[in-house]
């Protein structure tokens, strides 16, 4: 079975410090714009604070499915677990899902209400600058680490972050409208703020569901051209993959070989055939050899030896 690249566990402990990290600035945001939405009787603020709770919510996700993507592959696993951090990334978009509908119905109930404006003072915009600020940095520095640890987990929360920061610039530019006097900005405003939320979720969907459903990795094409400077390829056919190169991704070809080699020959090549692609970023690897048609009966190869008759 494919086992695991070096340092699959290792980078896993430090997505999970990530998400530790900025699972404590989340709650804190959470907690801030809380206190600023109560105090103002902000839909938009409240809208934006769920927005963030959301944030939250996915790192504690996050947490509980990288603690199970770090299980080594088993029996009943034989590619391993790494699909778990993948679903935690699919299970945000649920969650933003309930957030921007319950956004939307509140802002129609208040449109179509009598409810009274918002309260606005200095202290709002100040709180709100806040945390924007903290958000700022979280989404960039998780930005960094999710493209150093090849993380969808951090990848997705990244993005959701950033949209984070937009939605509390336009929650301040709504509320300065509200101050200058059209007291239904708050309102527009958070159908405005439950149009971006389901923009991040179509993001989120767009990244994790072709690796759900196993869509290739990478062009056919890639993979031959990755392969074509090892000595003793001749050609490369039935190529495979799955997964994505910036998690997980897995790999399965035939390479057609000279008939007259040794089975050691043989295995020699295989081994620098998943060395290379190992190298190009893949997770797991299985080479077959084969002479070419109309030679010797096939001897096929894998990373973990001939395949048994």
């Amino acid at each position: 079975m494919p086992s695991p690249g070096p340092g699959v566990v290792g980078r896993l402990d430090r997505v999970r410090r990530v998400l530790w990290l900025v699972l404590a600035a989340n709650l804190l945001v959470v907690a801030v714009k809380l206190f600023v939405g109560l105090r103002a009787g902000s839909l938009a603020v409240l809208g934006d604070a769920a927005h963030s709770g959301v944030d939250a919510l996915n790192n504690v996700v996050g947490l509980l499915a990288v603690n199970v993507a770090a299980e080594p592959p088993d029996e009943e696993h034989p590619y391993g677990h790494g699909k778990y951090e993948t679903l935690a990334a699919l299970a945000v978009v649920s969650f933003l899902s309930i957030a921007g509908f319950e956004l939307v119905a509140g802002a129609v109930g208040r449109l179509l209400g009598s409810a009274s404006p918002p309260q606005v003072d200095s202290l709002t915009f100040v709180l709100l600058g806040g945390t924007m600020l903290v958000n700022t940095l979280v989404a960039t520095a998780e930005a960094r680490a999710a493209s150093r640890l090849r993380s969808p987990v951090l990848s997705a929360d990244a993005r959701h972050t950033a949209a984070d920061v937009l939605v509390t610039i336009s929650v301040i530019g709504g509320l300065g409208l509200v101050v200058l006097g059209w007291d239904d900005a708050d309102a527009w405003l958070a159908i405005v703020v439950a149009a971006l939320i389901a923009k991040s979720g179509y993001e989120i969907l767009r990244g994790t569901i072709p690796v759900l459903v196993d869509s290739r990795a990478i062009e056919a094409s890639r993979i031959r051209n990755f392969i074509g400077p090892v000595p003793g390829v001749l050609k490369v056919t039935d190529v495979k993959s799955r997964g994505s190169l910036d998690a997980e991704a897995f790999t399965e070809l035939t390479v057609i070989v000279e008939g007259g080699i040794t089975v050691e020959r043989g295995h020699e090549i295989a081994d620098a055939v998943e060395r290379k692609l190992l190298d190009e970023g893949f997770t797991g690897v299985v080479v077959h050899v084969e002479p070419p048609a109309g030679g010797i009966d096939p001897e096929e190869f894998s990373q973990t030896g001939p395949a048994p008759r």
